[in-house]
C-alpha cells in the first residue's frame, strides 16, 4: 500500500496486552467476548467498529474503570502511574477558565499554583490555544472546547492516552485539524495513543494500526498494520491515504 520511499520502523515494545478480554454487563448483554490485542510503546492503535460494538467498553477496561468480565489486561512494565483519557464530551468545568481546567489533575495532585499554572499554560500552548488561558468554555468553540480537553489529558505527561470518539461531533475542517494536531503531539511526546473511531477515514488518517471490531460481542475481527503514511497538506488526496481507507473499509464491511 503506498507509494514513495519508508523508513523501517523501530522494534514493537508491548506497553499493554489484552488477553481473551469479554465483558458482560448486569443486564445480560454481552459486550465483548475474547479480544486479544498487544498495544506497542509509541504508537497509534485506532479500535474502528460501528456502534454498539463496545469499543467504549474495552477503552474503559484499560483505563481501570471497568473489571473485565473473563480475560485480563496485562502491564509488561508495571501499569503507568498516570493514563490520560479523552471523553466524546469535554466535560470541561464550566465555572472555570481554560486554564483551570487544565491545571486541575495537577491541583488533585497538590502541585503548587505557580507551577500547575506553568505546565497548563504550556500544554494549551502546544494545542494551539495560547492567549486563550482566561476563557471560559462557553465562550470556546466546540473544537475549542476539545483542544482543551485534550490539554487536560496530557498536562500529566502520561505514557498512554485513551480518546473514545473525541471529534466525532466536530465539522470536517476541525476534525482534520485536530487529527494534526494529535499527530504532532504523538510527535514530540512520545505518547502511545489508543483512539476508538466509527471512522474509516479518520483511522486510515490517523493510525499505525486498526484493530477492527465485529459486533454483538465486540471481538476482533481483522488487525491491520500500515506502512508509514506520508504527511503534508495533501495527504489525504495520495494513493497511501486511499490504499489505507480501502483496506479499513473492507475490513469493516467484512466485520459487518
Amino acid at each position: 500500500m503506498g507509494g514513495g520511499p519508508r523508513r523501517a520502523r523501530p522494534t514493537r515494545v508491548t506497553l499493554l496486552a489484552l488477553r481473551g478480554i469479554g465483558h458482560r454487563f448486569p443486564g445480560g448483554v454481552q459486550a465483548l467476548s475474547g479480544v486479544s490485542l498487544e498495544v506497542a510503546r509509541g504508537e497509534v492503535l485506532c479500535i474502528l467498529g460501528a456502534s454498539g460494538c463496545g469499543k467504549s467498553t474495552l477503552l474503559r477496561i484499560v483505563a481501570g474503570l471497568l473489571a473485565p468480565s473473563e480475560g485480563r489486561v496485562e502491564w509488561p512494565a508495571g501499569r503507568p502511574a498516570q493514563i490520560g483519557f479523552v471523553f466524546q464530551d469535554a466535560t470541561l468545568m464550566p465555572w472555570a477558565s481554560a486554564l483551570d481546567n487544565v491545571a486541575l489533575p495537577l491541583r488533585i495532585a497538590g502541585m503548587g499554583r505557580a507551577e500547575r499554572h506553568a505546565r497548563a499554560a504550556a500544554a494549551l500552548e502546544a494545542l494551539g490555544l495560547a492567549g486563550f488561558e482566561r476563557a471560559f468554555p462557553s465562550t470556546l468553540s466546540g473544537g475549542m472546547r476539545m483542544r482543551v480537553s485534550i490539554a487536560r489529558a496530557l498536562v500529566t505527561d502520561p505514557p498512554l492516552l485513551l480518546m473514545d470518539e473525541p471529534f466525532a461531533a466536530l465539522d470536517e475542517i476541525t476534525r482534520a485539524k485536530l487529527n494534526d494536531d494529535l499527530l504532532a503531539v504523538r510527535a514530540a511526546r512520545g505518547t502511545t495513543v489508543l483512539f476508538v473511531t466509527h471512522s474509516t477515514a479518520e483511522s486510515a488518517y490517523l493510525a499505525d494500526r486498526v484493530a477492527v471490531l465485529a459486533p454483538r460481542p465486540g471481538r476482533l475481527s481483522a488487525l491491520l498494520d500500515f506502512p508509514e503514511l506520508p504527511r503534508g497538506r495533501h495527504a489525504r488526496s495520495e494513493p497511501p491515504f486511499a490504499a489505507r481507507l480501502r483496506a479499513a473499509g473492507d475490513a469493516l464491511e467484512a466485520a459487518a
